[in-house]
């Protein structure tokens, strides 16, 4: 697989070992003929080491076979997230520090995850797209808010706090894309 290929969440082999990718950030330099650079940051996997790399758009990387699996989220300890998958109701577990930022958006029994297994190992897991989450928490509703495009704060089930139009009340049904933070719909 080429460096431009690389995107959040893919396992490759680097010197023998399987990292995931955290985060790609792209570089493209403003010379002629120069190669744009993709700075990759990247976690081990079993290992749980961070790295940082540059590679050029045409370096090739070995992308490891990883298997999908639809995974329920159950419940969390102090240290592990524990998964069911969909199929065999076999029960696997990540540690806290192997989903960083994606255990805010996880609610106890929340389907619709997946789970990428490599040699019968969670290694990694992808979120959807968005979630569907209830308001617990805002400020009162403003009349004639609907008339205007302002936002108020307002905390989520998941204990988030996001921004919602003013019409929002405790109680509404919000979709949140989970890799921006942000509202996006009332859910009726």
């Amino acid at each position: 697989m080429k460096a431009s290929q690389l995107r959040k969440g893919t396992v490759v082999g680097i010197n023998g070992a399987a990292y995931r990718v955290r985060d790609v950030d792209t570089q493209t330099p403003s010379a002629r003929g120069a190669n744009t650079l993709y700075r990759v940051r990247l976690t081990g996997i079993g290992s749980g080491h961070n790295m940082e790399q540059t590679f050029k758009s045409n370096d090739f990387l070995e992308e490891l076979n990883v298997e999908r699996r639809a995974v329920t989220f159950l419940y969390a300890d102090q240290e592990n997230y524990h998964f069911m998958d969909a199929q065999s109701y076999e029960q696997h577990s990540l540690h806290v520090d192997q989903i960083e930022d994606q255990k805010e958006w996880l609610v106890e029994n929340m389907e619709g995850l997946s789970a990428q297994m490599l040699e019968g190992q969670l290694v990694a897991l992808e979120l959807p797209t968005t979630v569907e989450l209830d308001i617990v928490e805002t400020a009162p509703v403003i009349k004639g808010a609907t008339a205007t495009n302002r936002n108020k704060p307002a905390t989520l089930t998941n204990r988030r706090v996001v921004l919602v139009p003013e019409y929002m009340a405790p109680g509404d049904r919000v979709r949140i894309n989970t890799d921006t933070g942000k509202f996006m719909a009332r859910v009726r």
